[in-house]
C-alpha cells in the first residue's frame, strides 16, 4: 500500500492546485474521492490486521 499513499498524496497536491487555479474541474474532485477511498481501505485493513 505504500505506493497507493504516494499516489494519494500526489493527487490531493493537484487537487490543491486545481483549487488554487481553477482548472481540472470536477476530474480532479473525483481523483480526491478515489484518494480518500483508498486511505480508509487501507486505514480499515490495517486495524483488520492488528
Amino acid at each position: 500500500m505504500g505506493l497507493l499513499k504516494w499516489i494519494g498524496g500526489i493527487v490531493v497536491c493537484f487537487w490543491l492546485l486545481g483549487l488554487m487555479f481553477r482548472i481540472g474541474g470536477g476530474l480532479i474532485h473525483l481523483l480526491l474521492l478515489v484518494a480518500a477511498i483508498v486511505f480508509i481501505i487501507d486505514f480499515v485493513k490495517r486495524k483488520v490486521r492488528d
